[in-house]
């Protein structure tokens, strides 16, 4: 009797996950993107840089289907790939919700980080 629950079970993720393109498309998305949407309500969206030019953090926008961001850095160890958490919404950027205080960018930034842009998926 177990076999069969098990074989059910296995046939019915078989039937979620390889029936179409637009299931492989979405399968295992759930898990990801709901650890995605906590992490994106824990914590803040930028860092602790203004960008120069605009004297506030900026949010750039990248497409839905990017997931990962790279931080350049000056050192060997520290190079690092992060994930993208947050995502645009409408009424998503005021600046005087950024918070504060930032810091402006160095005049030898050690790091991508330092210059006040950030990475934020765009909408679905």
């Amino acid at each position: 009797m177990k076999y069969i629950f098990l074989f059910a079970a296995a046939a019915a993720l078989w039937a979620a996950c390889g029936g179409s393109p637009e299931a492989k498309a979405g399968c295992g998305i759930f898990f990801k993107g709901r650890t995605a949407y906590s992490q994106a309500q824990t914590y803040p969206w930028h860092g602790a840089y203004y960008d120069v030019a605009w004297g506030v953090p900026v949010a750039v926008v990248v497409p839905p289907t990017a997931e990962s961001q790279a931080h350049l850095g000056s050192g060997v160890g520290d190079t690092r790939v992060t994930p993208i958490n947050h995502q645009f919404r409408r009424g998503y950027y005021n600046p005087h919700e950024a918070g504060g205080p930032f810091y402006p960018t160095p005049p030898w930034p050690s790091s991508t980080d330092q210059f006040g842009d950030y990475y934020i998926r765009g909408p679905w």
